[in-house]
């Protein structure tokens, strides 16, 4: 089947131009520059007059939950979301039940992705106390990376023998994803935020307890063993000003930002309570500002969601009893753009940090670009009359949203994943498949 894409405005690697793109089956085969439709017999013929013509992004964060979570979110009901988004392919998270921290346990997720997930997906290896050679042995091809929770994380996934980090650090050669938060100094914060607030403190206490010294720490750490070791890192969630400090110099250790921290700040815990609980914590305005400010100067690598849905009854309490997480894959590219128009950054560096920056720091192998020979993974947004997220828009099984009442400007229009239109304004092709991911490959961008 040969499509065509004609009228829109192309961004890839640092340019935007008018220009039509053609497709045929899943794979582009030519960029024409001009607004003049391109002569030529197709199948498809897709006018996107006035719109923004984007790669499909590659979300390097998620949480879907699948499997043995499944009442908060699975597989499909969170690629669907992803679809509605833009968003193409994903990078899903370990901490599931089972953890993925076996090659059974992830052999058993790719089988149900190829079953059940719309768009593209890959997934992370956990690192655990116990596990070292088979994250360090694993297949290249297979994934985008290892995870790494130094600190704050549940069951056995929390790495804090200092002689497997170093370990695991000078052996990997995969990239490692680490989630970084200092424990005791959460425990300790805690103990006092209890003694002083009562069992189960007001949420607006949560970037007291999950500190700035907490993160700060944690990420320091990080750093000096891949400094040392000189392995790949990339911390996941950066949320503080202080960690920017440590980013820049070394190309070999990145950061990654998420929606959360860059949409919203610690005045929103009033407006919007525990919706906005996360870990590590939403902080300052002027942490949200200084991580805006990162977009553009190279400290920031990626932007993710750390999608990580819980149903609202979870979502009850404070900050010990209230789940840590929130939906959002459904409206990053849309949260984004809203951050273009106020000035944040350029539309040609969130394609950088959304889509080509995921695709080469993780060696995903041909997707990320708009390029001739590469998949067929394509967003087309427009800017037009707002619209309002309400409960009905919303994608994810968890049925809420913290933006739910914000008006935005952009939408997605369609979404193209291998080729093939999989959401046309509002309409969704529930018999699309994404594809497993390949990583490192000769073809590689």
């Amino acid at each position: 089947m040969k499509t065509l894409i004609y009228g829109g405005k192309v961004v890839e690697e640092g340019c935007s131009r008018l220009a039509s793109v053609v497709v045929d089956d899943d794979i582009i085969t030519d960029i024409i520059d001009g607004t003049e439709m391109p002569r030529g017999n197709y199948d498809k013929i897709v006018d996107a007059t006035g719109c923004i013509v984007l790669p499909g992004v590659i979300d390097d964060h998620v949480h879907f939950r699948d499997p043995g979570l499944t009442q908060k979110a699975d597989i499909e009901t969170e690629s669907r979301a992803a679809a509605y988004g833009g968003v193409t392919s994903y990078f899903d998270m370990p901490n599931t039940k089972p953890q993925t921290t076996t090659l059974e346990a992830l052999d058993n997720k790719m089988e149900e992705a190829a079953r059940r997930s719309h768009v593209n997906y890959g997934f992370f290896i956990g690192a655990t106390n116990d596990n070292i050679d088979t994250v360090c042995d694993i297949d290249p091809h297979r994934v985008p990376g290892i995870k790494l929770f130094m600190g704050s994380s549940t069951g056995n996934m929390l790495v804090d023998k200092r002689d497997v980090l170093k370990a695991l650090f000078q052996r990997a050669t995969l990239p490692i994803m680490a989630h970084c938060e200092d424990t005791d100094i959460i425990n300790r914060n805690m103990e006092k935020a209890k003694a002083k607030y009562g069992a189960d403190p007001d949420v607006i206490h949560h970037p007291e307890i999950r500190s700035e010294e907490a993160c700060y720490e944690s990420t320091r750490t990080a750093v000096e063993l891949a400094t040392e070791a000189g392995a790949r890192l990339h911390v996941a969630h950066l949320t503080t000003a202080r960690e920017l400090q440590l980013f820049g110099n070394n190309p070999r250790i990145t950061a990654e930002a998420v929606i959360a921290h860059l949409f919203f700040s610690s005045s929103d815990y009033e407006r919007l309570g525990t919706r906005i609980k996360c870990n590590p914590a939403i902080k300052t305005v002027n942490d949200r500002d200084a991580l805006r400010k990162a977009l553009s100067d190279g400290r920031i690598t990626t932007i993710g969601t750390d999608h990580a849905p819980h149903l609202l009854a979870d979502k009850e309490g404070g900050c010990a009893k209230a789940a840590s997480g929130m939906p959002m894959i459904q409206f990053s590219l849309v949260a984004m753009l809203e951050l273009v128009d106020e000035g944040v950054l350029t539309i040609e560096r969130l394609v950088e940090l959304m889509c080509h920056n995921p695709a080469r720091l993780f060696s995903v192998s041909k997707r990320g670009f708009i390029k001739k020979g590469y998949k067929a993974d394509i967003a087309i947004v427009k800017a037009g009359e707002p619209w309002t997220v309400t409960p009905e828009t919303i994608q994810s099984k968890c049925g809420w949203s913290p933006m739910e009442g914000h008006a935005f400007r952009w939408r997605v229009v369609s979404t193209i994943c291998n080729g093939r239109m999989i959401y046309d304004n509002g309409t969704f092709d529930g018999e699309s498949r994404g594809e497993a991911l390949m990583f490192r490959t000769d073809e590689t961008a």
